[in-house]
């Protein structure tokens, strides 16, 4: 009989497993955007460029002479490249369609596997690709969300069986990421943290220092005492005392001991296994050598945060959380459930969630990998609050959401919610004509001259102008012309900050690099002082609905 109903359970968990699966691909095909954001077009030309000539360490897109290039994610782009090569930019989307899957699929399985629920890893999972969905594009960041939530189930599986394997992936993923996408090498290492900060804080509160003081100095008094003639009895009350202290530090533990068995609100543990955590992790910092951009894994960081790109890049400045509805969501649900529940919370998912947040606040971009490993806490700390007020209904609940009548639910829902967020988008190109000057680059390529023109354009487009053969002024590459990586005195972002926003006039930036034409979206700023004020100084060569090019007389 028993073996009857353990049959039905894994066949029922199987079912709802293929059925969540499928949904879950569903939903993340459903918020993939079919149009391609700017970094995806230099992407395919950087990794042509590298198909081609290797990484020469040099830019070979812009106009500007002998800019440094570090390419930051080369081994992306060339997949990319070769992607585009075989199958257009509908291989582009399928394969970003395929990541898209891939990514909700994880946090799905190591929400499952790490928590032993799969109705609510089900929810959290759609949850989490909701909240992420503006990130979703064809870009390395996608690949490296995937590698990161792996990261977690390393991590979390390693110091429960310290099994090698688990070891073996925690090392590869460094190296992937050091080839995929340099830039956040050092955040890998970020997650490593509240796992040894634990450690190391439970291995301090076993000391207990002044009575170890104590004891130490007693050791010596003792020895001291014992050198002497006829001190036997002051030796023998010395032994009496440190027998006594013994006692006290003994009964300190026992106490300690069952203060962290039933703590109020944070869980503590010490795994011995995390010592050979840190191991791994200083294994892995080696692992940054294993690429062609030489120190570069170690670098990067540091010199980006040096420069000022990241003050005018919108998913790099700080988070308002009174606008993004999201984070302010999932910090209230957070908080409740710590504040206003009896859930215990483990101390390293309390420094994990809130150096997360920090970051998140600190960055907005932050936003997804809070919201892809808080995941992990969120559903423990969902089914510890179910086993605390439910009990022995806990089983009851989820096979009834895990029933015919509950998938049932779950499905409508989840295809209804997937029809509406991919509605939109049916309709759409890969590439927006609004946004990227598609015709105006057809004609670009057909009346000017490309070796003798320099071109001012603005950062939003510069990558299609390098994917379409058209050397630029600037490109979403931002790092590319910071002083920091350029290898230049100029800073040319910073230039073109200033110019775009009007702090500086845009006439003396074009003087001071000789630009030749200008081309710029037709409601811009930039056109409208043109063609009031200065329109003399400048002939008109094109115009369409979205964009204008002028050249310089």
């Amino acid at each position: 009989m028993k073996e009857k109903e353990e049959k039905e359970k894994i066949n029922a968990s199987l079912k709802f497993t293929i059925i969540a699966v499928i949904l879950i691909a569903i939903f993340c095909i459903a918020i993939t955007p079919v149009t391609l954001q700017n970094d995806t077009y230099y992407t395919i030309k950087v990794g042509e460029h590298i198909a081609q000539s290797g990484i020469d360490g040099q830019d070979p897109f812009s106009w500007h002479e002998d800019l440094a290039y570090t390419y930051p994610h080369w081994g992306y782009d060339l997949i990319t490249y070769f992607i585009n090569q075989a199958f257009g930019l509908t291989g582009i989307y399928i394969t970003t369609c395929i990541l898209s899957v891939i990514l909700g699929l994880s946090i799905y399985f190591v929400n499952t596997k790490l928590v032993k629920n799969q109705l609510f890893s089900f929810f959290i999972t759609i949850g989490v690709m909701y909240v992420i969905r503006d990130y979703v594009a064809a870009r390395a960041q996608l690949v490296t969300f995937i590698l990161f939530i792996l990261t977690i189930y390393f991590i979390e599986k390693f110091i429960e069986t310290k099994q090698k394997r688990y070891a073996v992936g925690l090392i590869l993923i460094p190296l992937a990421i050091a080839n995929l996408h340099v830039a956040v090498f050092p955040f890998y290492f970020v997650l490593y943290l509240p796992y040894i900060a634990e450690y190391l804080i439970v291995l301090l509160g076993e000391i207990i220092l002044y009575r170890k003081v104590e004891e130490f100095l007693l050791k010596i008094k003792i020895k001291q005492y014992e050198k002497k003639v006829g001190q036997e009895e002051k030796v023998e009350l010395l032994k009496k005392k440190q027998q006594e202290l013994e006692g006290r530090i003994d009964k300190i533990k026992i106490k300690r001991t069952k203060e962290l068995q039933n703590p109020y609100k944070i869980k503590f543990t010490k795994n011995p296994n995390v010592k050979w955590l840190i191991l791994v992790m200083v294994i892995c910092l080696l692992t940054g050598l294993v690429t062609p951009l030489g120190t570069t894994p170690y670098t990067y960081l540091v010199k980006t945060m040096q420069g000022n790109t990241t003050q005018n890049i919108n998913e790099h400045l700080p988070m308002t959380l009174a606008t993004d509805t999201d984070a302010m969501c999932m910090l209230v649900l957070f908080l409740s459930i710590l504040i206003f529940t009896k859930s215990k919370i483990r101390l390293v998912d309390l420094f994990m969630i809130g150096g997360l947040c920090f970051l998140m606040i600190d960055s907005r971009r932050q936003i997804t990998m809070f919201t892809i490993v808080g995941s992990v806490i969120f559903n423990r700390l969902i089914m510890e609050l179910i086993e605390i007020y439910v009990g022995h209904k806990e089983k009851e609940i989820i096979e009834k959401g895990c029933n015919v009548i509950g998938i049932a639910v779950i499905t409508l829902v989840t295809v209804g919610l997937s029809y509406y967020l991919g509605k939109d988008k049916w309709d759409d190109q890969y590439i927006d004509e609004s946004t990227y000057p598609v015709q105006a680059s057809d004609f670009i390529l057909e009346n000017i001259n490309l070796e003798t023109a320099r071109f001012y354009n603005e950062y939003n487009y510069g990558s299609y102008l390098l994917f379409r053969g058209i050397p630029v002024f600037i490109d979403s590459r931002a790092d590319l012309y910071a002083p920091e990586f350029s290898g230049k005195e100029e800073d040319i972002f910073s230039d073109f900050i200033n110019t775009s926003g009007i702090g500086t006039f845009y006439g003396d930036t074009f003087e001071k690099y000789n630009i030749t034409h200008v081309i710029t979206y037709k409601n811009s700023k930039m056109n409208m002082i043109i063609t009031k004020t200065e329109a003399s100084k400048y002939k008109e060569l094109y115009q369409d609905d979205y964009f204008v090019i002028y050249e310089r007389i």
